[in-house]
């Protein structure tokens, strides 16, 4: 069977914050590192998940409409986890963090705030309102990804087509673009289709419990990272999945025959301390 036989199986009122915290004129970045102006907010299906859901629900962000708000950026010195976490905080109410490596590049001491735009989403689920949020951290007119025209994915399956769509038009664009970036490419395909392209597919085939259907996919997918592979060593992720699997079919002997392949084919810098050396180290006791 062929690898292209698996795939057949508004603006809302912005709302200012009121606060007794200093507001800093503009934020300022660490020297030597780089954060995007456009961050997604982490947390607001967890930690900031009642909070976020409350916001939407007060604004009737739902459906793919976005909500627009003004939000204040507070560092939480006393975090349990993370001293240079930053909040994010809408009306009072903490609707998530910034990812840990931008806050740790912000020049924003504890004692001040900064107000930032954010944009909210919301969708029903089985499971509840589900909520996720973008924060602009640049200057000028805030440049969104998404727009009602063109709003995120919200649900897992949703998340999964646009990861995989996403990978499909970075090879496609690879293939187009012609010279060396597309010899490279070229070198990875395997039946027709880029070892990049078959993550989703793969995690796919483990959600419907088709273990033998996914670990052949791994071993295609094993072979184009060993031929696209420029030095050092193949993607490991596809050799890793192909471990997990083996031990699921209670295939021992094969799944350190796939981690030992890797390690031949990866370099002595690469294999060193690898997730797939310790796997192996493990199995040979």
């Amino acid at each position: 069977m062929g690898i292209r036989d698996w795939f057949k199986t508004s603006t809302s009122p912005t709302n200012a914050l009121h606060t007794g915290i200093k507001s800093t004129p503009s934020i300022t970045v660490s020297v030597g590192m780089v954060v995007d102006e456009l961050q997604h907010v982490s947390g607001t299906t967890t930690v900031g998940k009642q909070e976020a859901q409350d916001l939407a629900a007060r604004h009737h962000v739902r459906d793919g409409r976005a909500g627009y708000f003004a939000a204040v950026l507070q560092r939480e010195s006393e975090h349990p986890s993370d001293a240079s976490a930053i909040a994010i905080r809408v009306e009072g109410g903490r609707i998530g963090y910034l990812s840990s490596y931008a806050a740790s590049a912000l020049d924003l001491p504890v004692e001040t705030a900064q107000e930032v735009p954010v944009q909210l989403w919301a969708t029903g689920t089985p499971r509840g309102l589900r909520v996720e949020a973008w924060v602009w951290l640049g200057s000028g007119v805030p440049k969104w990804e998404f727009d009602d025209s063109n709003p995120p994915p919200m649900t897992a399956d949703e998340k999964h087509r646009a990861d995989h769509a996403r990978s499909s038009t970075m090879v496609r664009e690879a293939l187009a673009g012609g010279g060396q970036r597309a010899k490279e490419f070229e070198r990875g395909m395997v039946d027709g289709v880029h070892y990049l392209e078959l993550v989703e597919p793969i995690k796919e085939l483990k959600r419907q419990g088709r273990n033998e259907d996914a670990l052949q996919l791994c071993l295609r997918a094993i072979e184009g990272a060993e031929n696209g592979r420029e030095f050092g060593a193949p993607a490991p992720w596809y050799t890793m999945q192909a471990a997990i699997l083996y031990r699921k079919l209670g295939q021992r002997e094969l799944e350190i025959g796939v981690l030992e392949r890797w390690m031949r084919a990866a370099s002595a810098k690469s294999a060193d301390g690898s997730e797939v050396a310790e796997r192996l180290r493990k199995l040979r006791g």
